[in-house]
């Protein structure tokens, strides 16, 4: 159902009702603690297109290192996509690539001093990493009819996470 509200118009949840559609929690009671994430995941693709990162010739560019900006990137900018997450003030994000025969594994560590958690932050910049190599190397990865039959992204979850 649409809601009209002065010029903005939003979707309410059906089952919930109107006005209650949540918000961010609350954290400023908190005390800022240290905290630190990590986060892994995986991109299967085929043997050629392990060889071709790993001999540098993908077209556009430097997978692994690619891959690692964007990590970088995308944990700064969390709440922007994440529009329940606090922004949190990072002080370190360590993303690491290891290419195995058949898959890149992307691990992720982010550290803060904040009031809540970085688990969105290191899954986030895991997934992030996943897909800008993704997209780096999909040339190598379609069939001839234009799709993905091998190429995959698993296995992306929270390894540790720490408190104080």
């Amino acid at each position: 159902m649409n809601i009209w509200r002065g010029r903005h118009t939003f979707m309410a949840p059906f089952h919930r009702g109107f006005g209650a559609m949540g918000g961010m929690v609350d954290v400023s009671g908190k005390p800022d603690v240290p905290r630190r994430a990590v986060a892994s995941g995986e991109l299967v693709l085929q043997r050629h297109t392990i060889e071709a990162i790993r001999a540098g010739t993908i077209e556009k560019g430097e997978v692994l290192e690619s891959a690692k900006v964007a990590a970088l990137h995308a944990a700064k900018r969390v709440s922007d996509a994440l529009p329940y997450t606090h922004p949190i003030p990072i002080t370190a994000t360590t993303p690491r690539l290891e290419v195995k025969d058949d898959r890149l594994v992307v691990t992720v560590e982010v550290k803060a001093t904040y009031k809540t958690g970085v688990e969105m932050e290191a899954l986030y910049a895991c997934a992030v990493a996943l897909l800008t190599a993704w997209d780096m190397v999909k040339k190598h990865e379609k069939d001839e009819g234009g799709q993905y039959p091998f190429a995959r992204i698993q296995n992306i979850r929270v390894l540790e996470k720490e408190k104080g």
